[in-house]
Protein backbone atom coordinates (compact mmCIF):
# COMPACT_ATOMS: atom_id res chain seq x y z
CA UNK A 1 0.00 0.00 0.00
CA UNK A 2 1.16 3.61 -0.68
CA UNK A 3 2.37 5.83 1.32
CA UNK A 4 0.14 8.25 -0.37
CA UNK A 5 -2.74 6.76 0.79
CA UNK A 6 -5.39 8.96 2.44
CA UNK A 7 -5.56 6.32 5.39
CA UNK A 8 -2.01 6.49 5.90
CA UNK A 9 -1.42 10.14 5.46
CA UNK A 10 -1.50 11.22 9.39
CA UNK A 11 -3.63 14.53 10.93
CA UNK A 12 -1.30 16.45 13.03
CA UNK A 13 -3.58 17.86 15.61
CA UNK A 14 -0.56 20.42 18.15
CA UNK A 15 -1.17 22.59 20.77
CA UNK A 16 -1.15 26.14 20.20
CA UNK A 17 1.81 27.24 20.77
CA UNK A 18 5.26 28.06 19.17
CA UNK A 19 6.83 25.36 21.08
CA UNK A 20 3.41 23.16 21.61
CA UNK A 21 3.85 20.26 24.56
CA UNK A 22 1.81 18.22 22.84
CA UNK A 23 1.48 17.26 19.55
CA UNK A 24 -0.58 13.85 18.00
CA UNK A 25 -0.48 12.60 14.84
CA UNK A 26 -3.56 10.39 13.64
CA UNK A 27 -4.40 7.84 10.85
CA UNK A 28 -7.77 7.30 9.49
CA UNK A 29 -7.15 4.06 8.43
CA UNK A 30 -7.72 2.25 12.36
CA UNK A 31 -8.28 5.56 13.69
CA UNK A 32 -4.73 4.87 14.40
CA UNK A 33 -2.81 7.26 17.07
CA UNK A 34 1.13 6.79 15.94
CA UNK A 35 2.92 9.64 17.27
CA UNK A 36 2.17 11.34 21.00
CA UNK A 37 4.79 14.13 21.48
CA UNK A 38 5.75 15.63 24.51
CA UNK A 39 8.05 18.82 24.16
CA UNK A 40 9.80 18.96 28.29
CA UNK A 41 12.37 20.74 29.31
CA UNK A 42 13.76 21.32 25.59
CA UNK A 43 13.60 17.76 24.94
CA UNK A 44 11.38 16.35 22.18
CA UNK A 45 9.63 12.68 22.99
CA UNK A 46 7.56 10.26 21.71
CA UNK A 47 5.91 8.34 24.36
CA UNK A 48 4.11 5.79 22.25
CA UNK A 49 6.20 2.84 20.95
CA UNK A 50 5.20 1.38 17.19
CA UNK A 51 6.38 1.92 13.63
CA UNK A 52 8.43 4.16 11.88
CA UNK A 53 6.69 4.42 8.43
CA UNK A 54 2.93 4.86 9.12
CA UNK A 55 1.94 1.88 6.34
CA UNK A 56 3.95 -0.18 9.12
CA UNK A 57 0.04 -0.41 11.19
CA UNK A 58 -0.54 -2.87 8.06
CA UNK A 59 1.86 -5.99 9.32
CA UNK A 60 2.06 -4.61 12.95
CA UNK A 61 -1.89 -5.11 13.82
CA UNK A 62 -3.77 -3.76 16.91
CA UNK A 63 -0.61 -0.93 16.91
CA UNK A 64 -2.47 1.86 18.44
CA UNK A 65 -5.20 1.40 16.50
CA UNK A 66 -9.46 1.65 17.77
CA UNK A 67 -10.79 -1.93 18.82
CA UNK A 68 -14.46 -2.99 18.00
CA UNK A 69 -17.64 -3.62 18.61
CA UNK A 70 -15.76 -5.34 21.91
CA UNK A 71 -12.40 -5.00 22.83
CA UNK A 72 -10.58 -8.29 24.16
CA UNK A 73 -11.76 -11.68 24.10
CA UNK A 74 -15.21 -13.45 23.56
CA UNK A 75 -15.97 -17.16 23.03
CA UNK A 76 -17.30 -18.25 20.06
CA UNK A 77 -20.64 -19.33 19.72
CA UNK A 78 -24.33 -17.72 19.54
CA UNK A 79 -25.59 -16.10 22.43
CA UNK A 80 -29.23 -14.41 22.76
CA UNK A 81 -29.75 -11.08 23.61
CA UNK A 82 -32.90 -9.85 25.76
CA UNK A 83 -34.03 -6.51 26.57
CA UNK A 84 -37.14 -4.91 27.57
CA UNK A 85 -39.08 -6.74 24.82
CA UNK A 86 -35.92 -6.37 22.43
CA UNK A 87 -34.61 -9.88 21.03
CA UNK A 88 -31.48 -10.09 19.22
CA UNK A 89 -28.39 -13.13 18.71
CA UNK A 90 -24.88 -12.37 18.53
CA UNK A 91 -22.52 -14.80 17.18
CA UNK A 92 -19.08 -13.91 17.41
CA UNK A 93 -16.33 -14.89 14.86
CA UNK A 94 -13.44 -16.65 15.70
CA UNK A 95 -9.87 -15.33 14.61
CA UNK A 96 -7.45 -16.23 17.66
CA UNK A 97 -8.62 -20.03 17.63
CA UNK A 98 -11.78 -22.29 17.44
CA UNK A 99 -13.31 -21.15 20.17
CA UNK A 100 -12.30 -17.76 20.95
CA UNK A 101 -13.33 -14.14 19.24
CA UNK A 102 -10.20 -11.20 19.43
CA UNK A 103 -11.05 -7.54 19.09
CA UNK A 104 -14.24 -7.93 17.05
CA UNK A 105 -13.60 -10.62 14.87
CA UNK A 106 -12.24 -11.32 11.49
CA UNK A 107 -12.09 -8.03 10.33
CA UNK A 108 -12.59 -5.48 13.12
CA UNK A 109 -12.95 -1.77 13.63
CA UNK A 110 -9.31 -1.32 13.14
CA UNK A 111 -9.28 -2.68 9.63
CA UNK A 112 -11.59 0.13 8.15
CA UNK A 113 -10.71 4.04 6.85
CA UNK A 114 -12.42 6.01 9.56
CA UNK A 115 -14.26 9.16 7.75
CA UNK A 116 -12.84 12.75 9.74
CA UNK A 117 -15.82 15.02 9.91
CA UNK A 118 -14.49 18.70 8.05
CA UNK A 119 -17.58 19.88 9.82
CA UNK A 120 -18.04 18.93 13.52
CA UNK A 121 -21.93 20.05 13.69
CA UNK A 122 -22.36 17.49 11.56
CA UNK A 123 -22.35 15.06 14.48
CA UNK A 124 -24.94 12.85 15.13
CA UNK A 125 -24.03 12.23 18.58
CA UNK A 126 -22.09 15.07 20.03
CA UNK A 127 -24.81 17.65 21.25
CA UNK A 128 -24.39 21.34 20.43
CA UNK A 129 -23.24 22.28 24.34
CA UNK A 130 -20.65 19.26 23.92
CA UNK A 131 -19.47 20.92 20.08
CA UNK A 132 -18.97 24.35 21.90
CA UNK A 133 -16.82 22.88 24.99
CA UNK A 134 -14.60 20.93 21.59
CA UNK A 135 -14.75 24.55 20.15
CA UNK A 136 -13.45 26.45 23.55
CA UNK A 137 -11.72 23.63 25.32
CA UNK A 138 -10.34 21.20 22.85
CA UNK A 139 -10.09 23.18 19.39
CA UNK A 140 -7.31 21.03 18.15
CA UNK A 141 -9.08 18.00 18.06
CA UNK A 142 -11.01 16.07 15.38
CA UNK A 143 -14.25 13.86 15.14
CA UNK A 144 -14.16 10.68 13.05
CA UNK A 145 -16.73 8.49 12.11
CA UNK A 146 -17.97 4.98 10.71
CA UNK A 147 -21.33 2.78 10.12
CA UNK A 148 -21.08 -0.66 11.16
CA UNK A 149 -23.13 -3.10 9.42
CA UNK A 150 -26.11 -5.38 10.74
CA UNK A 151 -24.51 -8.57 11.18
CA UNK A 152 -20.89 -7.40 10.49
CA UNK A 153 -18.48 -9.87 12.69
CA UNK A 154 -21.66 -12.04 13.64
CA UNK A 155 -22.75 -8.25 15.64
CA UNK A 156 -26.62 -7.84 15.20
CA UNK A 157 -27.64 -4.16 14.19
CA UNK A 158 -26.62 -0.91 12.36
CA UNK A 159 -24.32 1.12 14.29
CA UNK A 160 -23.05 4.57 13.79
CA UNK A 161 -19.89 5.05 15.82
CA UNK A 162 -18.26 8.49 16.04
CA UNK A 163 -15.38 9.22 17.96
CA UNK A 164 -13.53 12.73 19.25
CA UNK A 165 -9.73 12.36 19.27
CA UNK A 166 -8.22 16.03 20.62
CA UNK A 167 -5.79 18.03 22.67
CA UNK A 168 -7.13 20.06 25.94
CA UNK A 169 -4.46 22.57 27.17
CA UNK A 170 -2.69 22.63 30.30
CA UNK A 171 -5.02 23.75 33.17
CA UNK A 172 -4.53 24.40 37.06
CA UNK A 173 -1.33 25.05 39.40
CA UNK A 174 1.65 22.52 39.15
CA UNK A 175 1.36 19.94 41.42
CA UNK A 176 3.55 19.82 44.56
CA UNK A 177 5.07 16.30 45.11
CA UNK A 178 5.29 13.88 47.78
CA UNK A 179 9.52 15.19 47.87
CA UNK A 180 8.83 18.72 47.47
CA UNK A 181 9.27 19.65 43.70
CA UNK A 182 6.88 20.37 41.39
CA UNK A 183 4.69 18.70 38.57
CA UNK A 184 3.70 20.45 36.01
CA UNK A 185 0.73 19.85 33.95
CA UNK A 186 1.70 20.25 29.88
CA UNK A 187 -1.55 19.14 28.65
CA UNK A 188 -3.93 16.15 27.92
CA UNK A 189 -5.48 13.46 25.12
CA UNK A 190 -9.03 13.00 25.22
CA UNK A 191 -10.72 10.29 23.39
CA UNK A 192 -14.81 10.05 23.45
CA UNK A 193 -16.31 7.58 21.98
CA UNK A 194 -19.87 7.59 20.85
CA UNK A 195 -22.46 4.75 19.13
CA UNK A 196 -25.87 4.14 18.57
CA UNK A 197 -28.35 1.69 16.88
CA UNK A 198 -29.67 3.08 13.53
CA UNK A 199 -32.40 0.82 13.43
CA UNK A 200 -35.27 -0.37 15.62
CA UNK A 201 -35.72 -3.22 17.75
CA UNK A 202 -32.23 -4.42 17.96
CA UNK A 203 -29.72 -5.24 20.44
CA UNK A 204 -26.16 -5.41 20.51
CA UNK A 205 -22.89 -5.71 22.74
CA UNK A 206 -20.29 -3.31 22.50
CA UNK A 207 -17.06 -2.30 24.30
CA UNK A 208 -14.73 0.36 22.41
CA UNK A 209 -10.84 1.14 23.33
CA UNK A 210 -7.75 2.29 22.06
CA UNK A 211 -5.25 -0.70 22.02
CA UNK A 212 -1.55 -0.06 21.75
CA UNK A 213 0.92 -3.20 20.72
CA UNK A 214 3.60 -3.58 19.03
CA UNK A 215 4.11 -7.48 17.86
CA UNK A 216 4.73 -8.00 14.35
CA UNK A 217 3.37 -10.82 12.66
CA UNK A 218 4.77 -14.57 11.98
CA UNK A 219 5.76 -15.87 15.25
CA UNK A 220 3.40 -18.48 16.82
CA UNK A 221 5.74 -21.28 16.04
CA UNK A 222 8.98 -20.06 17.58
CA UNK A 223 7.05 -18.52 20.73
CA UNK A 224 5.18 -22.01 21.26
CA UNK A 225 8.72 -23.31 21.38
CA UNK A 226 10.08 -21.43 23.95
CA UNK A 227 7.47 -20.64 26.29
CA UNK A 228 6.24 -22.81 28.84
CA UNK A 229 2.29 -23.15 28.87
CA UNK A 230 0.81 -20.76 31.35
CA UNK A 231 -1.96 -18.55 31.86
CA UNK A 232 -0.49 -15.55 30.88
CA UNK A 233 1.13 -16.99 27.57
CA UNK A 234 -1.98 -18.38 26.29
CA UNK A 235 -2.83 -15.14 24.73
CA UNK A 236 -0.66 -15.66 21.71
CA UNK A 237 -1.39 -19.89 21.49
CA UNK A 238 -3.07 -21.43 17.88
CA UNK A 239 -2.82 -18.25 16.39
CA UNK A 240 -2.94 -18.11 12.67
CA UNK A 241 0.10 -15.46 12.59
CA UNK A 242 -1.03 -14.26 8.67
CA UNK A 243 -4.48 -12.89 10.15
CA UNK A 244 -3.55 -11.15 13.04
CA UNK A 245 -1.07 -9.82 15.53
CA UNK A 246 -1.15 -9.71 19.49
CA UNK A 247 -2.12 -6.31 20.37
CA UNK A 248 -2.70 -4.61 22.78
CA UNK A 249 -3.47 -1.31 25.05
CA UNK A 250 -1.70 2.43 25.34
CA UNK A 251 1.82 1.48 24.11
CA UNK A 252 3.87 3.85 26.95
CA UNK A 253 7.82 4.50 27.14
CA UNK A 254 7.99 8.08 28.77
CA UNK A 255 11.95 6.96 28.48
CA UNK A 256 12.76 5.85 25.28
CA UNK A 257 13.08 9.27 23.84
CA UNK A 258 16.84 9.63 25.53
CA UNK A 259 17.89 7.58 23.94
CA UNK A 260 20.24 6.06 27.13
CA UNK A 261 20.79 2.68 26.11
CA UNK A 262 18.75 -1.02 27.72
CA UNK A 263 17.99 1.18 30.37
CA UNK A 264 15.60 3.53 28.86
CA UNK A 265 13.96 1.18 26.49
CA UNK A 266 13.31 -0.85 29.60
CA UNK A 267 9.82 -0.22 31.54
CA UNK A 268 10.42 -2.16 34.61
CA UNK A 269 12.00 1.34 36.39
CA UNK A 270 8.53 3.32 35.46
CA UNK A 271 6.34 3.60 38.46
CA UNK A 272 2.70 2.75 38.25
CA UNK A 273 -0.14 2.90 40.34
CA UNK A 274 -3.71 1.41 39.54
CA UNK A 275 -6.89 1.76 42.16
CA UNK A 276 -8.38 -1.58 41.49
CA UNK A 277 -9.01 -3.99 43.97
CA UNK A 278 -9.56 -7.45 41.69
CA UNK A 279 -8.49 -8.65 38.34
CA UNK A 280 -10.64 -11.03 36.23
CA UNK A 281 -9.86 -14.43 36.69
CA UNK A 282 -8.85 -16.22 33.22
CA UNK A 283 -9.40 -19.72 31.36
CA UNK A 284 -6.33 -21.61 29.54
CA UNK A 285 -8.04 -20.08 26.80
CA UNK A 286 -8.00 -16.64 27.96
CA UNK A 287 -11.50 -16.28 28.31
CA UNK A 288 -13.27 -14.73 31.28
CA UNK A 289 -14.25 -17.47 34.21
CA UNK A 290 -16.74 -14.99 35.52
CA UNK A 291 -14.73 -14.95 38.83
CA UNK A 292 -12.69 -12.20 40.08
CA UNK A 293 -9.08 -12.33 41.85
CA UNK A 294 -8.45 -10.43 45.13
CA UNK A 295 -4.92 -8.09 43.71
CA UNK A 296 -4.25 -7.93 47.50
CA UNK A 297 -0.76 -9.41 48.88
CA UNK A 298 0.19 -10.51 45.03
CA UNK A 299 2.23 -8.56 42.78
CA UNK A 300 -0.67 -7.00 41.14
CA UNK A 301 -1.06 -5.00 43.92
CA UNK A 302 1.02 -2.44 42.93
CA UNK A 303 0.64 -0.06 46.03
CA UNK A 304 1.60 -1.94 48.05
CA UNK A 305 5.36 -2.64 46.50
CA UNK A 306 8.11 -0.78 48.35
CA UNK A 307 9.71 1.02 45.24
CA UNK A 308 6.54 1.40 43.22
CA UNK A 309 8.40 -0.08 40.15
CA UNK A 310 6.71 -2.37 37.30
CA UNK A 311 9.87 -4.35 37.97
CA UNK A 312 9.54 -5.27 41.47
CA UNK A 313 7.55 -8.46 41.63
CA UNK A 314 7.93 -8.63 37.51
CA UNK A 315 5.88 -12.10 36.84
CA UNK A 316 8.26 -14.46 34.91
CA UNK A 317 5.14 -14.04 31.88
CA UNK A 318 5.17 -10.20 32.35
CA UNK A 319 2.02 -8.65 33.00
CA UNK A 320 -1.71 -8.99 31.25
CA UNK A 321 -4.44 -8.72 33.28
CA UNK A 322 -7.44 -7.03 33.06
CA UNK A 323 -8.15 -4.65 36.79
CA UNK A 324 -11.36 -3.88 37.42
CA UNK A 325 -11.28 -0.59 39.01
CA UNK A 326 -12.18 0.15 42.47
CA UNK A 327 -15.28 2.59 43.67
CA UNK A 328 -14.69 5.58 43.10
CA UNK A 329 -15.67 8.56 45.50
CA UNK A 330 -18.32 9.63 43.01
CA UNK A 331 -19.81 7.93 40.27
CA UNK A 332 -18.69 8.67 36.74
CA UNK A 333 -20.85 9.87 33.96
CA UNK A 334 -22.57 6.27 32.48
CA UNK A 335 -21.21 4.49 29.62
CA UNK A 336 -25.53 3.56 28.05
CA UNK A 337 -27.53 6.40 28.60
CA UNK A 338 -31.19 6.93 27.09
CA UNK A 339 -31.17 8.15 23.96
CA UNK A 340 -34.14 10.78 25.10
CA UNK A 341 -31.24 12.14 27.92
CA UNK A 342 -28.78 13.43 24.98
CA UNK A 343 -30.80 17.04 24.76
CA UNK A 344 -28.83 20.11 22.99
CA UNK A 345 -27.58 21.22 26.78
CA UNK A 346 -26.37 17.73 28.02
CA UNK A 347 -22.77 18.08 28.31
CA UNK A 348 -20.43 15.24 28.79
CA UNK A 349 -17.59 16.08 27.16
CA UNK A 350 -17.16 18.93 29.72
CA UNK A 351 -17.41 16.32 32.32
CA UNK A 352 -14.95 14.19 30.79
CA UNK A 353 -12.30 17.65 31.16
CA UNK A 354 -13.41 18.55 34.48
CA UNK A 355 -10.63 18.47 37.65
CA UNK A 356 -13.56 18.49 39.72
CA UNK A 357 -16.18 16.98 38.93
CA UNK A 358 -17.15 12.86 38.73
CA UNK A 359 -14.97 11.97 35.49
CA UNK A 360 -12.21 13.75 37.68
CA UNK A 361 -10.52 10.91 39.69
CA UNK A 362 -7.07 9.63 38.58
CA UNK A 363 -7.50 5.82 38.55
CA UNK A 364 -4.29 4.82 37.16
CA UNK A 365 -0.35 6.85 37.09
CA UNK A 366 2.64 5.79 35.36
CA UNK A 367 5.46 7.76 35.70
CA UNK A 368 9.16 6.91 33.78
CA UNK A 369 12.21 7.16 35.78
CA UNK A 370 14.19 9.09 33.91
CA UNK A 371 12.77 11.41 31.73
CA UNK A 372 10.42 13.18 34.26
CA UNK A 373 7.39 12.40 32.62
CA UNK A 374 4.26 11.16 33.94
CA UNK A 375 1.06 10.43 32.67
CA UNK A 376 -2.51 9.66 34.34
CA UNK A 377 -5.69 8.78 33.63
CA UNK A 378 -9.46 9.31 34.06
CA UNK A 379 -12.55 7.49 32.70
CA UNK A 380 -15.96 6.22 33.68
CA UNK A 381 -14.71 2.78 32.25
CA UNK A 382 -14.88 -0.17 34.76
CA UNK A 383 -11.51 -1.37 33.71
CA UNK A 384 -7.82 -1.55 32.69
CA UNK A 385 -5.79 -4.00 30.56
CA UNK A 386 -2.16 -3.78 31.53
CA UNK A 387 0.06 -5.40 29.99
CA UNK A 388 4.38 -5.00 29.09
CA UNK A 389 4.75 -6.26 25.28
CA UNK A 390 5.96 -9.60 26.88
CA UNK A 391 5.66 -11.28 23.78
CA UNK A 392 7.47 -8.46 21.39
CA UNK A 393 10.19 -10.21 19.28
CA UNK A 394 12.26 -7.39 17.92
CA UNK A 395 13.71 -9.27 14.96
CA UNK A 396 9.72 -9.53 13.56
CA UNK A 397 8.98 -5.45 14.24
CA UNK A 398 10.42 -2.50 13.92
CA UNK A 399 11.04 0.38 16.17
CA UNK A 400 10.76 4.40 15.71
CA UNK A 401 13.88 6.40 14.82
CA UNK A 402 13.49 8.70 18.16
CA UNK A 403 13.61 6.02 20.48
CA UNK A 404 17.25 4.10 19.11
CA UNK A 405 15.90 2.02 16.26
CA UNK A 406 16.35 2.27 12.63
CA UNK A 407 13.00 2.07 11.51
CA UNK A 408 13.50 -0.91 9.66
CA UNK A 409 11.48 -4.40 10.16
CA UNK A 410 14.22 -6.57 12.45
CA UNK A 411 15.54 -3.71 14.73
CA UNK A 412 11.89 -3.67 16.87
CA UNK A 413 11.00 -3.32 20.42
CA UNK A 414 11.77 -6.52 22.66
CA UNK A 415 9.83 -7.98 25.79
CA UNK A 416 9.61 -4.78 28.29
CA UNK A 417 9.53 -2.15 26.39
CA UNK A 418 6.17 -0.62 27.08
CA UNK A 419 3.66 -0.39 29.43
CA UNK A 420 0.38 -1.19 27.42
CA UNK A 421 -3.44 0.32 29.19
CA UNK A 422 -6.62 -0.69 27.84
CA UNK A 423 -9.39 0.98 29.36
CA UNK A 424 -12.76 -0.54 28.56
CA UNK A 425 -15.08 -2.62 30.10
CA UNK A 426 -15.01 -6.42 31.73
CA UNK A 427 -14.39 -9.34 29.65
CA UNK A 428 -17.96 -10.73 28.61
CA UNK A 429 -19.51 -8.51 30.69
CA UNK A 430 -22.95 -9.18 29.45
CA UNK A 431 -22.38 -13.05 30.05
CA UNK A 432 -21.00 -12.77 33.45
CA UNK A 433 -22.50 -10.29 35.83
CA UNK A 434 -19.68 -11.23 38.62
CA UNK A 435 -16.92 -9.42 36.66
CA UNK A 436 -18.93 -5.96 36.33
CA UNK A 437 -17.60 -3.84 38.93
CA UNK A 438 -18.83 -1.11 40.84
CA UNK A 439 -21.05 0.03 37.67
CA UNK A 440 -22.77 -3.30 37.27
CA UNK A 441 -22.80 -1.92 33.63
CA UNK A 442 -23.45 -5.07 30.89
CA UNK A 443 -22.28 -3.54 27.97
CA UNK A 444 -25.20 -4.22 25.87
CA UNK A 445 -26.54 -1.76 23.62
CA UNK A 446 -30.24 -1.57 22.60
CA UNK A 447 -32.47 0.73 20.63
CA UNK A 448 -33.07 3.96 21.58
CA UNK A 449 -29.74 4.25 23.69
CA UNK A 450 -26.61 5.70 23.13
CA UNK A 451 -22.88 4.51 24.23
CA UNK A 452 -20.29 6.94 25.72
CA UNK A 453 -16.76 6.16 27.12
CA UNK A 454 -14.08 8.17 27.69
CA UNK A 455 -10.37 8.57 28.52
CA UNK A 456 -8.68 11.80 29.37
CA UNK A 457 -4.83 11.22 29.68
CA UNK A 458 -2.64 14.18 31.71
CA UNK A 459 0.63 14.80 30.82
CA UNK A 460 2.94 15.82 33.72
CA UNK A 461 6.58 16.67 33.94
CA UNK A 462 8.48 17.64 36.91
CA UNK A 463 12.53 18.22 36.78
CA UNK A 464 14.52 14.65 37.03
CA UNK A 465 16.46 14.49 40.42
CA UNK A 466 19.98 14.82 40.19
CA UNK A 467 21.68 11.35 41.57
CA UNK A 468 24.01 11.69 44.28
CA UNK A 469 27.83 11.86 43.70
Amino acid sequence: MAASDPGFTPILLTLPSLTPSLALEILPAGLTLHRLYVQADGKTHDILIGPEDPTGHIAQKYTNTIIGRYANRLPVGSFALDRDGIHSVVAPKANEKPTVSLHGGVKGFDQYVWEPLVDPSASQLFTPAELATIQTRIPTSIIFRRISEDGEEGYPGKLLIEALVGLAQPEGLPNQTPDGAKEWNLGSVVLVYRAKLLDENKITPINLTQPHADLASGFRSTMEARLPIRQQDLRIRDVDAASWTPHIHWGFNLDASLQEGPETLSIKDHKIDIKADHIVELNPEGLSTGKLLAVTGTHHAHAEKTSGKIGESFPESGYDEFYVLSKRATTPPPSILPASELKPELDLVGAALSRDGPAAEEVVSLAGAKSGLRISFATNQAGVQFYTNNFALPEKGARKKIHGGSGSVGDGYGPGTAAFLEFHAPLAAWIHPGVRGPSGEDTLLASGQVYNNFVRMDVWYKAPSTPSA
